[in-house]
């Protein structure tokens, strides 16, 4: 079966399991993912570094992209059940030429995918490569084409874990921390090998639910950005009565925050918090934020004295700015953040050990600590399904009109289309993994952005 170009998104490939991705597909991927590295490196032995999530499928990849990569002539770093940013960290902390995490993030049990990654950990996207990874696995298949033989490379397994949680705990004051409680959620998933290992160098009373391993995702899905899947967290957090909670998502490079209250925090809140910690200490740097954040980062960077600085959504052009102005942080509001000494990559930790900081230096309770971020009704993502190949067509004409309508505002279009009133705004972009559009409303007050919902949302409808 021919490779399907719908796996090929704009920042990943992810697809269903088999048919969309398999073994034989998966070594044409690894074979052509040499062969874009050569481009710039022709007489390199490469080392590439794979780590994988604990989905049924995980193994099977492993051994189709292997296999690939070596007949390619390139040496495998086995980095073993890894979540994202441990992948990421291998590659730039052991100077490897490039990485390759398994993983389909936090989308169902069916599904899986690769994250790619060059030297530096810096992400292979559809504008810098993806593309072209493509077009060579498509021909390699094509022509059934292996190298075997003195070229092949080979393999060697590595233990990151301790040079991964050393790392991570250069970034908290241990000696700062109260034995604060905890509860965290893993939701089945990867980040269940790495937390506990972490959490237990801290003075913490950690709690742990959903920590076993299982790719099918039995208690619920992986991903913490939707309110439902907090709901045995949110519990928990009141059982125990605990300071807070966190829960990860599939590949661990996502963290979610719930106040003591047993209240979902706004990812935008906990970067503005962040962000103003980071900047009580680094005064002047700049911080990223998406088109897609809240007012109150913008709002917070400027009043915590740093320069803020606004990029597309999606973590390839977030990567690539950072690097670009040396940007000490940036966040998104899909719960990814991403500090400048973490190798620009993702650090879940990085942000959960702030927060600990900011709660324990305090002294007042998480839900008070966010209440002067709370300034301005957020609506979050609201999704419009579409059908795949009308995607394109419906998103152009809806910007269209959108654009016709509200053209007394001020107009920005560098990912889909966003318009600011002095009391509201409001967002509209097509998803670059999934066949949606994702709407965003904010306003000063919750009336307002629901009357403003209402409105956008009959015409996108129509």
């Amino acid at each position: 079966m021919k490779i399907n170009p719908n796996i090929f998104r704009a920042y990943d490939i992810r697809g269903i399991y088999p048919q969309d991705i398999n073994e034989e597909k998966s070594f044409y991927i690894g074979k052509a993912f040499i062969e874009f590295l050569k481009r710039n490196k022709k007489d390199k032995k490469l080392n590439v570094a794979i780590g994988r999530d604990s989905r049924f499928s995980s193994p099977v990849l492993f051994r189709g992209l292997t296999k690939g990569i070596l007949d390619s002539g390139a040496n495998v770093i086995d980095i073993g059940l890894a979540t994202t940013p441990m992948l990421y960290f291998s590659v730039a902390h052991y100077k490897l030429d490039g990485g390759i995490e398994i993983t389909a993030s936090h989308n169902p049990s069916q599904y899986n995918g690769f994250k790619i990654v060059r030297e530096t950990s810096f992400p292979v996207g559809s504008d810098n490569g993806l593309k072209e990874i493509e077009m060579l696995a498509k021909k390699f298949q094509k022509q059934k084409i292996t190298i075997v033989g003195k070229k092949r490379g080979r393999v060697s397994k590595k233990n990151i874990s301790p040079d991964y949680i050393k790392f991570n705990l250069r970034d908290i004051n241990l000696k700062k921390v109260k034995p604060l409680k905890l509860v965290v959620d893993t939701a089945n998933g990867i980040s269940g090998i790495i937390a506990p290992k972490i959490l237990e160098k801290i003075n913490l009373k950690a709690h742990y639910i959903f920590l076993k391993l299982d790719g099918n995702f039995p208690n619920h899905s992986s991903d913490p950005t939707k309110e439902e899947n907090l709901r045995f967290l949110k519990k928990e957090v009141k059982k125990k009565k605990a300071d807070l909670g966190v829960a990860f998502d599939g590949d661990g490079d996502r963290i979610v925050f719930v106040s003591e209250k047993g209240e979902m925090i706004l990812p935008d809140i906990i970067f503005a918090l962040v962000s103003n910690q980071i900047l009580k200490l680094n005064p002047g740097e700049k911080i990223l934020y998406t088109i897609a954040s809240s007012n109150i980062v913008r709002d917070t960077i400027k009043n915590s004295g740093g320069i803020p600085v606004a990029s597309p959504v999606g973590y390839t052009f977030i990567k690539e700015k950072m690097r670009k102005e040396n940007i000490i942080f940036a966040g998104e509001y899909s719960s990814h953040y991403y500090p400048r000494g973490h190798y620009f990559s993702e650090a879940p930790f990085f942000v959960l050990f702030k927060v600990l900081e900011i709660i324990s230096e305090s002294g007042e309770k998480f839900s008070e600590i966010i209440k002067p971020y709370k300034k301005y009704s957020y609506s979050g993502n609201i999704v419009f399904e579409l059908k795949e190949k009308d995607l394109i067509r419906k998103n152009r004409e809806i910007i269209k009109q959108l654009e016709k309508k509200y053209r007394k505002g001020e107009i920005l279009k560098i990912d889909g289309i966003r318009v600011d009133f002095p009391e509201w705004w409001f967002i509209l972009r097509p998803s670059n993994t999934e066949p949606i559009l994702k709407l965003i409303v904010e306003a000063t007050s919750n009336k307002l952005m629901k009357q403003k919902i209402k409105e956008l949302s009959s015409l996108i409808s129509n």
